[in-house]
């Protein structure tokens, strides 16, 4: 089955066509920095996976994956000339909330429960919801399949996910953690399990994901007993542009003393905070990185706050397994940013978390999942690139064959 799976992100779109019999990838596209005049798309086909980049500039997500399509169409380089071709659509969906704890075949009943779920994840669930509408419109007769990050998540126990707020809120809104990232979460504990010889079950795991969004999970037999974010994606850790968790009395407090409104305080949280807010700079880490090398003292503030709240939440699992064997760095900071990842665990060696700088430093190595602590570390380090089209594949595989 080909399978085109779209991950569409806050300023982001991922997406490959996956050829799920053979388990291989026929066409990667990434497209970063959407919306933004600087806005760039990169596509590339088997085998030789050559890059070629388009200009996006201002487009929104659901444009660029439009675009996306064009191009398969158009490309002599193309493993298809039609998008009848495309067998089905898998989409990955941030919140699911209540509604939805697994998977899902997309039909209007379906459809009406994703709008209810926006306002769990305003940055990721409406250009998501955008881009399976764009493909109804394109492409009626090809089924589409929801992969929720937050389905992962559902087996917290209510200690883990319950707020404590009148339980009314809960009874009459919903309103309790959900997480997010369960489908990198998910993937990011199997590879660790894979690289330690063991089964996922036996294991106690610490899995991170640390993007322009980021969320720690603890991961107990292969189950979710807790995670970073909540309700929505905003709580938790700091962010590209997000706040992570701070003291609700601030928005109060701001809000009053500048006069703003609801709206505009949820922007200044998910889209002016976090590592943009406090370096003045940037949301991404790498350009925040050079800063700092430079002697920027606020790119340098922001890394110091970044890395001592990945610490904390690491920490805080740690104490909440009954026992850890290793802590997994998944997703973009995770995967590639030697630096922070020594800066993170620097801190966190008494805990038995040693990390080995020349494992962590070889080049060459991203890409490659790997074991990066010291041969005798009481807890591992690993390191796992996320795949979370491959896993979004084979969902959608599952589901649109038992549809017959």
């Amino acid at each position: 089955m080909r399978i085109l799976v779209v991950n569409a992100g806050s300023s982001s779109l991922k997406s490959q066509l996956i050829e799920t019999d053979g388990k291989v990838s026929l066409m990667k596209c990434l497209a970063e920095k959407v919306g933004t005049p600087d806005a760039y798309m990169n596509v590339a086909f088997a085998p030789d996976f050559q890059k070629v980049t388009y200009h996006v500039a201002d487009m929104t997500v659901a444009e660029c994956l439009k675009k996306l399509l064009e191009v398969l169409v158009d490309d002599p380089e193309s493993p298809i000339s039609d998008l009848s071709q495309i067998d089905a659509i898998g989409n990955r969906i941030v919140a699911g909330g209540e509604h939805f704890t697994k998977s899902v075949i997309i039909d209007g009943p379906a459809r009406e429960k994703l709008e209810l779920c926006e306002e769990l994840a305003p940055l990721h669930n409406p250009p998501a919801d955008a881009c399976i509408d764009m493909m109804a419109a394109l492409m009626p007769s090809t089924p589409q399949v929801a992969v929720f990050d937050t389905a992962f998540h559902a087996t917290m126990p209510a200690k883990a996910y319950m707020y404590p707020l009148p339980a009314r809120y809960y009874d009459d809104y919903r309103i309790r953690r959900y997480g997010a990232h369960g489908t990198s979460h998910r993937y990011a504990a199997q590879q660790a399990a894979n690289l330690l010889g063991r089964p996922l079950r036996d294991l106690g795991l610490i899995t991170c994901h640390l993007g322009n969004g980021g969320s720690i999970t603890a991961v107990n037999h292969g189950k979710s007993i807790d995670t970073t974010m909540g309700f929505t994606p905003l709580e938790g850790l700091m962010m590209g542009t997000r706040s992570g968790s701070i003291d609700p009395a601030i928005l109060t407090y701001i809000m009053r003393r500048e006069g703003i409104s609801f709206d505009e305080m949820d922007a200044v949280l998910n889209r002016e905070s976090g590592v943009l807010g406090v370096s003045g700079l940037s949301a991404d880490m790498r350009d925040v990185l050079a800063a700092a090398d430079a002697g920027n003292e606020q790119a340098r503030l922001a890394i110091d706050m970044y890395v001592y709240r990945v610490q904390k939440a690491i920490g805080g699992f740690y104490a909440a397994m009954t026992r850890t064997d290793a802590v997994v760095m998944t997703a973009g900071i995770g995967e590639n940013s030697a630096e922070l990842r020594e800066l993170i665990f620097e801190g966190l060696a008494h805990m038995g978390m040693i990390l080995d700088r020349e494992r962590n430093h070889v080049v060459g190595q991203i890409g490659v999942n790997r074991i990066i602590s010291i041969d005798d570390s009481p807890i591992k380090i690993c390191v796992v690139t996320t795949d979370e089209e491959m896993r979004i594949a084979r969902e959608t595989d599952n589901l649109v064959s038992q549809l017959g």
